[in-house]
């Protein structure tokens, strides 16, 4: 299977847009024309995981943490370079998904909502595009005896598709009021002369990929010589995409209760424990991995708890001062468990390919008492 299958089918689950801005994704290392017939997915491509994936005889490594996150001026085999370079010298490919898979439905942070579960969840911040594009609003004047013409070629066009529903618009009347002037050859009215038209207004919205052929139909199916128009760019607030989610508990929880959840899914062994200690939680905001730049939205919204990976000292101190419960897991026990679910979705998808989940990835912190 070639890696643009590859890559199609893992878009359909996280759509690489849905990465925030600074993360670096997709394919990161390697041949673009190999044929893939094994992949190892793991957290990070660390050089256990490299061995790894050359025994398994892997062809590409998916991992969720990038293994190359800035500029690299140099690549050599001992150091932080070393996985690159014995992945290269093994022409083994690296495709990273990270905060395209935090942000998508049904990825890390909705496999951290699922915890409680949390009831009509919503992403807490850090919001990107649609993937699937911006809408606009257009607005166009149209004279009366004109406007199902003109309205029809823009439907035609691809303006007015909502959900399951086309032609939608919107039509009100009003007057419209224009002065041609030397040169111009008005389709109403003579050059000189100060026109009053009854006039349709008629909205409708348009994605972004068909903005230039609907405006390119109005063009051509509207009388007037220049037709005026209004393109406005339409954001959705109600179902923005981004970071974390947030939201009531179908059921109050006890910490406890919620704690043994965590344990069983997550397969956390040690959390670390901010604020008061006992509690019933109603409502809840989770992020996986380094949310702590979130925190004061999670603390502005007055949740009882918050389910992260890692936060920092003096936001740890901040959270405890607003009385917010913290679990910290530890950054990638709080996205290990979620990569599982994500192989075994493409197993589904990727029939003719061998997927395997390393057994070598692991969270470099190991909690011991003193």
């Amino acid at each position: 299977m070639k890696l643009e299958q590859i890559r199609e089918a893992i878009e359909q689950i996280a759509p690489l847009k849905l990465a925030q801005d600074w993360d670096n994704v997709g394919f990161l290392i390697g041949d673009r024309r190999r044929d893939i017939k094994r992949i190892l997915m793991t957290i990070d491509t660390t050089r256990a995981v490299a061995a790894e994936a050359k025994r398994f005889k892997a062809d590409l490594i998916l991992a969720y943490h990038p293994v190359i996150w800035d500029g690299l001026k140099r690549i050599t085999a001992d150091g932080a370079t070393a996985p690159i370079y014995e992945l290269i010298q093994a022409n083994i490919g690296v495709f990273s998904i990270h905060t395209a898979l935090d942000t998508a439905a049904g990825g890390v942070n909705d496999a951290l909502a699922s915890i409680f579960p949390l009831v009509d969840a919503t992403p807490i911040g850090d919001y990107v595009a649609d993937p699937a594009g911006q809408h606009y609003k257009l607005i166009t004047f149209i004279p009366k005896d004109a406007v199902n013409t003109v309205a029809e070629a823009l439907y035609a066009a691809g303006a007015g598709a909502i959900g399951q529903y086309s032609h939608c618009g919107f039509m009100t009347e009003g007057v419209g009021t224009f002065l041609p002037l030397d040169g111009a050859r008005p389709a109403i009215g003579r050059r000189g002369r100060l026109e009053h038209v009854e006039e349709i207004r008629l909205e409708t919205v348009v994605a972004a990929e068909k903005v230039a052929a609907v405006i390119a139909a109005l063009r051509k199916a509207h009388p007037y010589e220049t037709p005026a128009f209004d393109v406005f760019g339409h954001y959705d607030l109600e179902n923005r995409l981004g970071l974390g989610r947030m939201g009531r508990l179908e059921q109050p929880m006890s910490l406890d209760s919620v704690i043994k959840n965590v344990r069983h899914i997550t397969g956390a062994k040690a959390v670390g424990l901010i604020g008061p200690a006992r509690r019933t939680v109603r409502t809840a905001a989770v992020c996986a991995g380094s949310c702590g730049k979130l925190l004061d939205t999670v603390i502005a919204a007055g949740c009882d708890l918050y389910l992260t990976g890692e936060l920092k000292h003096h936001q740890a101190l901040a959270a405890q001062e607003a009385g917010l419960t913290c679990l910290c897991l530890s950054h990638s026990v709080s996205e290990r468990f979620a990569l599982k679910n994500l192989a075994k979705t493409l197993k589904k998808r990727l029939k003719n390919v061998t997927i395997r989940f390393s057994q070598k990835d692991a969270d470099p912190f190991t909690w011991k008492p003193l």
